[in-house]
C-alpha cells in the first residue's frame, strides 16, 4: 500500500528545506541528509572548494561516482565472478564427498 507524502524537515549546511516524503522513507531521507550534510562540510572545511552551490554540485558528482563504482562492482559479482567461485566450491564438495566415500567417513 502507498503511503502519501507528507512534509518533512532536514537541514544541511544549516539550510532548512521541506522535502516531501512517505513515512516509510523518512529514515533514509534523513540518511540521506546527514551524509550530504557530512560530505559538503567535509569539502567546505577542506577549503579546496568554495560556495554552497559549487560544493553540492561537487558532492554530487562524488556521490554519482560512488553510486556508479558499486553498480559496476555488482554486476561484476553477478557476472563472471560468481559462477566461477561456485563452480569452484561445487567440486570441492564433490571431491570432499568422493573421499569420504572411499575412507567410509560419509
Amino acid at each position: 500500500m502507498s503511503q502519501s507524502a507528507e512534509p518533512v524537515r532536514i537541514t544541511i549546511m544549516g539550510k532548512e528545506y521541506q522535502i516531501a516524503c512517505p513515512p516509510d522513507e523518512r529514515a533514509d531521507l534523513f540518511a540521506s541528509a546527514s551524509l550530504i550534510d557530512q560530505r559538503m562540510r567535509e569539502l567546505r572545511d577542506g577549503g579546496r572548494v568554495v560556495g554552497a552551490e559549487r560544493i553540492a554540485v561537487m558532492v554530487a558528482l562524488n556521490l554519482a561516482h560512488e553510486m556508479i563504482e558499486c553498480r559496476q562492482e555488482l554486476e561484476n559479482a553477478r557476472g563472471s565472478g560468481s559462477p566461477a567461485r561456485l563452480g569452484a566450491l561445487a567440486e570441492r564438495i564433490e571431491q570432499h564427498i568422493a573421499s569420504a566415500r572411499r575412507t567410509g567417513a560419509e
